[in-house]
């Protein structure tokens, strides 16, 4: 079914301060080499995650960095079994600051086949945590394969990010798995008949790690500024018309600078809120279904739309992801996540936890943007991911072999062995509710989609599946969790109704 369209006043004069940008379905553009916002990809030779800081202009972003550190082999332990691969890893070592951490390696193909462990230091202290896994199997987070997001770039192989706070220390180990081990993780090949998953032989020779793997420590930067007072009789921002931050200065015009990034980034949201918003304001029912232009005597099942926290307002910073926005026709479906960074994070952390994986999606992993199209953190509190529109089919890098006509949320946390709080599966009903409903999608439905290739189902097999799936309803994961897995049927039930249904 065809989008409904967002009716917005004033969407021409926000749009016309934009660069241009994608109408393709699924390729951007090529950059403008002579814009003055083109900026090439770092070459920087010191590491894979590395590249200058971000600049600031005027109200830029709040500056990040990524330390790449390549691993060595470990000295062999006494339980190692003859003729396996040496464990590799860092001992004990100071760093700059840092509160997030990966680890990555060369081939985008290769599976680390073992356990990943890290402990840290508090900054400024000498208190070191107790080892905390890294959640090894990423691959399946990742841009369908054949895209252009996929074969155009360097994609990385990469674990799970992990948050661990402010830091300054770190310790790691990279254990290869024993040919005899279970690991029930483990990817399978996907058959030939109905599209489902067989276990694979398990190799009789030890499983050697992957090529080139480093350790990729994030540190989120600053906290964007405070948005600024709202007026008492508008309830709008009190903010000065938005310019870009190389306009020319003049005496009629003190205006926050927004970056020309910033900007077109705001701009594809023109119809929701201001331009430089900081959040997209909720809406009752009422007002939602009068922003759409929905045919005279029709009933869309559309939700109230939620509060939607920008990227402007969590930080992100613009000029690290690719130019131009990528989009799919329709969403049809939604995917539901759980990042697995760990639990260990307040909500007023969210920001700072959602600017390290964009980077470290970005910098480290090699994606032309933050993979998830939404986030919800444990609070309920509902981010904008992918830039590109929120209302909009934009194309996500999220759930490998259906990321066409589909959008994928990620709940920050870890949700195997522990709940979901119950305020993050009510949000992900109430965006559920809005988002599915401006394409018509009954969140209690099912639908078929068309495999991109997983190890779950093959290139070209249709799959029917619930209109709210989980990770692992598409690929062979434990994503979303256990526990949050459990919450889905809650969150299909109560987003239907919101939609009127």
């Amino acid at each position: 079914m065809r989008a409904l369209l967002v009716t917005s006043a004033g969407v021409t004069c926000a749009m016309a301060l934009t660069l241009p940008l994608a109408t393709s379905a699924t390729a951007a553009p090529a950059p403008d080499l002579h814009s003055a916002s083109f900026r090439p990809p770092s070459t920087s030779p010191a590491s894979p995650g590395a590249g200058p800081p971000a600049v600031r202009a005027g109200a830029a972003e709040p500056a990040g960095s990524t330390q790449s550190l390549p691993l060595a082999p470990l000295a062999a332990s006494s339980d190692r079994v003859a003729g396996a691969p040496a464990a590799q890893g860092l001992p004990q070592r100071d760093a700059r600051p840092f509160s997030l951490v990966g680890v990555v390696w060369d081939d985008p193909e290769a599976e680390l086949h073992g356990t990943v462990q890290v402990r840290t230091r508090t900054t400024g202290t000498t208190r070191w945590s107790e080892w905390q896994d890294v959640e090894t199997h990423d691959a399946e987070h990742a841009a369908d394969l054949g895209s252009a997001e996929r074969e155009g770039r360097t994609v990385r192989g990469a674990t799970a990010p992990l948050w661990v706070g402010d830091s300054d220390g770190v310790e790691v180990r990279v254990r290869p798995r024993s040919p005899e081990a279970s690991d029930h993780h483990e990817h399978a090949e996907p058959s030939d008949h109905h599209g489902s998953a067989q276990p694979q032989d398990r190799a009789a020779t030890p499983v050697p790690l992957p090529e080139g793997l480093r350790l990729e420590l994030v540190d989120p930067g600053e906290d964007p500024a405070p948005e600024p007072a709202r007026s008492a009789t508008t309830g709008r921002a009190a903010v000065t018309p938005a310019v870009f931050a190389d306009t020319p200065p003049t005496a009629a015009v003190l205006p926050e600078a927004l970056t020309a990034e910033v900007a077109a980034a705001s701009a594809v949201n023109a119809e929701l809120a201001e331009l430089g918003a900081t959040a997209i304001p909720a809406l009752t029912q009422k007002e939602t279904l009068e922003s759409v232009n929905a045919a005279p005597g029709a009933k869309p099942y559309i939700g109230p739309r939620p509060k939607i926290i920008t990227r402007k307002g969590w930080g992100a910073d613009e000029k690290l992801r690719e130019r131009n926005f990528a989009y799919t026709k329709t969403v049809k479906a939604a995917f539901v996540h759980h990042s697995a960074t760990g639990n260990n994070y307040t909500c007023k952390q969210a920001p700072s936890v959602l600017r390290s994986i964009y980077r470290y999606h970005v910098k480290s992993s090699g994606w032309r943007d933050f993979g998830y199209n939404f986030a919800v953190d444990k609070c309920g509190n509902i981010y904008e991911g992918r830039a590109g529109g929120v209302s909009k089919a934009v194309l996500g890098a999220h759930t490998l072999g259906f990321n066409t006509n589909t959008m994928g949320i990620a709940v920050l946390g870890s949700y195997g062995s522990t709940n979901p709080p119950a305020a993050a599966v009510t949000a992900v009903s109430k965006l559920t509710a809005w988002k599915l409903g401006l394409f018509g999608a009954n969140p209690k439905g099912k639908v078929t989609l068309v495999s991109g290739g997983s190890n779950k189902y093959r290139a070209g097999v249709k799959v029917s599946m619930n209109v709210i799936s989980g990770h692992r309803d598409g690929f062979a994961t434990e994503c979303p969790g256990a526990r949050l897995y459990k919450k889905l049927g809650t969150a299909r039930t109560s987003s239907a109704k919101l939609q009127g249904r």
